[in-house]
C-alpha cells in the first residue's frame, strides 16, 4: 500500500492527535481521496467529510492504525471505507480478500455492506456479506469468488474459517472492528481471538477499531491487534444533532394509540420510526396501524432473518413509510431519510434515547424526534432531558381530532390482538422493558385488563377506553 509523503511521521499512540486539527473546513480532496471517490461522494450527496471522516481517512492513507471514538451516525463507515477503496483503487493487484469488516449485529453487517457497494459500484468493488441465519454453502461459494471486502459477524465468519476449505485470510491488508464494545459484550470475545490468529500481524495490515466507548477489554482488543494507532474522536457522546427538533406530547396512557395515530397523521407519508420496549409490542402496534391504512413494517428479535431483511428493505425503498421497532433491533441502522422518530414507549436507559433519534437529522439533515410522555414517564423524561442537557418543546396536539380516531383505534387494536392470537403470541401482558435482562421500574407501568370483560371494546384489545387501574399494578 502505497503511503503519503508524511509517512515518515513518528508514529507513537497519539490521544486525539488529529482532534487538534482543523476539519471544519476539510473537502474530500483536501483529505487525500482518490479524485474517483470524490466525485463518488459528490454524487451520493456527501458534501463534505464529517468530523471523524476528516480525522481518520488521512491517518489510514498514510498507512497508520486508527483507534476511533464515535457513535453510530457520525459517519465511521465512511471514515474505514473510503481508505479502503481508494487504497485498492492504487493497489497493482488483488490476490485475495482485501479487507474484513467485523461487527456485532446481521443488521450493522448488512449496512455496511450496503454502504460499500455504493461507494464501489462504479469501481467495481465486489463486497461479500457473511452473517448467521443464512445459508452457509451459498456463503462459500461467494467467498471462493474472492471477494475484495467482506463484511461479517465473528461467528458465522470463524464458522467459515474452521469449515470451508480454501478460505483464507492470509492475504488481508485491511481488518476493521466496528462497534468493539459491542462486539465484546455479545460473546464474541474467543471467536474474535481465534479470527485475529487467522489474519496478518499488525505489521503487515492497516486496522481501524471503532467503539462508542473506551472499555477495559476495548484496550485490551486495542493492545493486541492495533500497532501505535492513532486515536480520533469527534463526538458528544450523549448530543444530539443540532438540527433535530426534540418534542414531547404529555398524554394519559390509555389514549396512547390514538395519540400515536393522530402523529402519524398529522405527519403524512414521511419516513418514520416508531419505538417501543418490547418484541411484542412492536408486532402488535405495527398489525394494529397497519389495520388502520398505514403503510406500516415491523423490526424486532424476534423475526427471523428473512423477515428482519425484508422489513428493512421495505423500509428503505420507501414500499412502506413506517417501521416500528425495538432497541435491540434497530442499533447500528443507517438509514440517512428518517424524517420522524417517536418514542411511543420511553426506553429504559436514558442513554438508548440518544441512540434512537439519532436515526433521523443525520448528514446535516433536519428531522423530527417526538416523545410520548404518560402519567407514568415523567421522572424517565426528566432524566433524558438532563441527560441531553436540553429542555424538550411541547407538541401541540388537537385533542377533538385525537378523540375522532377513538372508534377506528378501538377496532384496530382488536384486529391485533385477535391476530396476535391466531399466531400464538399472547398480546394480555405487554411488558414495558426492552428485553429478558431488564427489569421495570415504579415509572414503566402498563394497564391490567378486565379479564372478566369478552366484548371487544371493552376487552383486553380497547386500551384507548380503558381507564387505569387504581392498583397501578407493574407488568
Amino acid at each position: 500500500m502505497s503511503s503519503s509523503s508524511d509517512s515518515n511521521n513518528p508514529s507513537e499512540e497519539r490521544g486525539d492527535a488529529a482532534a487538534s486539527s482543523s476539519v471544519e473546513a476539510a473537502s474530500w480532496a483536501s483529505v487525500g481521496l482518490h479524485p474517483q471517490l470524490v466525485d463518488i461522494c459528490t454524487s451520493l450527496g456527501w458534501p463534505a467529510p464529517t468530523g471523524i471522516q476528516a480525522q481518520a481517512i488521512p491517518v489510514a492513507l498514510r498507512g497508520e492504525d486508527v483507534i476511533g471514538l464515535a457513535e453510530t451516525g457520525s459517519g465511521k463507515t465512511g471514515a474505514f471505507a473510503l481508505p479502503i477503496i481508494h487504497s485498492l483503487l492504487n493497489a497493482e493487484r488483488m490476490p485475495g480478500t482485501y479487507a474484513l469488516v467485523l461487527t456485532p449485529t446481521r443488521e450493522l453487517a448488512l449496512q455496511i455492506a450496503e454502504q460499500f457497494r455504493a461507494l464501489g459500484t462504479d469501481v467495481g468493488l465486489k463486497v461479500a456479506l457473511v452473517v448467521g441465519g443464512t445459508d452457509m454453502p451459498e456463503q462459500a461459494r461467494t467467498l471462493a469468488r474472492k471477494p475484495h471486502v467482506l463484511v461479517a459477524t465473528p461467528g458465522r465468519l470463524l464458522d467459515h474459517l474452521q469449515q470451508t476449505r480454501g478460505f483464507s485470510l492470509s492475504k488481508l491488508k485491511f481488518l476493521v472492528m466496528d462497534e468493539a464494545d459491542r462486539i465484546l459484550n455479545a460473546d464474541f470475545e474467543e471467536a474474535l481471538n481465534e479470527i485475529l490468529k487467522a489474519v496478518p500481524d499488525s505489521e503487515s495490515r492497516t486496522s481501524f477499531l471503532f467503539s462508542a466507548t473506551m472499555t477495559t477489554k476495548v484496550a485490551k482488543l486495542q493492545r493486541a491487534s492495533l500497532r501505535n494507532p492513532v486515536r480520533v474522536e469527534y463526538s458528544n457522546k450523549y448530543a444530539t444533532p443540532d438540527n433535530l427538533d426534540q418534542r414531547y406530547v404529555f398524554l394519559p396512557a390509555q389514549l396512547l394509540d390514538c395519540y400515536l395515530a393522530y402523529i402519524l397523521n398529522e405527519f403524512g407519508a414521511r419516513s418514520a420510526i416508531v419505538f417501543v420496549a418490547t418484541c411484542k409490542e412492536a408486532q402488535r402496534l405495527a398489525l394494529m396501524l397497519g389495520s388502520m391504512g398505514f403503510g406500516v413494517v415491523a423490526l424486532h428479535g424476534k423475526l427471523n432473518q428473512s423477515k428482519r431483511f425484508a422489513a428493512l428493505g421495505k423500509f428503505k425503498s420507501k414500499s412502506k413509510s413506517i417501521l416500528v421497532a425495538t432497541d435491540v433491533a434497530s442499533r447500528g441502522l443507517d438509514i440517512p431519510t428518517v424524517d420522524l422518530v417517536i418514542n411511543a414507549q420511553l426506553p429504559v436507559r436514558s442513554k438508548d434515547y440518544v441512540h434512537r433519534v439519532g436515526r433521523t437529522a443525520r448528514a446535516g439533515r433536519t428531522g423530527v424526534a417526538i416523545s410520548m410522555v404518560t402519567q407514568y414517564d415523567v421522572e424517565i423524561f426528566q432524566r433524558i432531558e438532563n441527560l441531553v442537557g436540553k429542555k424538550m418543546k411541547l407538541y401541540r396536539t388537537d385533542e377533538p381530532s385525537v378523540m375522532l380516531l377513538m372508534d377506528r383505534v378501538v377496532e384496530a387494536q382488536a384486529v391485533a390482538n385477535a391476530m396476535l392470537r391466531e399466531s400464538g403470541v399472547s398480546g394480555k401482558r405487554i411488558r414495558y422493558v426492552e428485553d429478558e435482562d431488564e427489569t421495570p421500574t415504579r415509572n414503566q407501568k402498563k394497564f391490567k385488563s378486565d379479564k372478566s370483560s369478552k366484548s371487544g371494546r371493552g376487552s383486553k384489545s380497547s386500551r384507548g377506553k380503558r381507564r387505569p387501574s387504581s392498583k397501578g399494578k407493574r407488568h
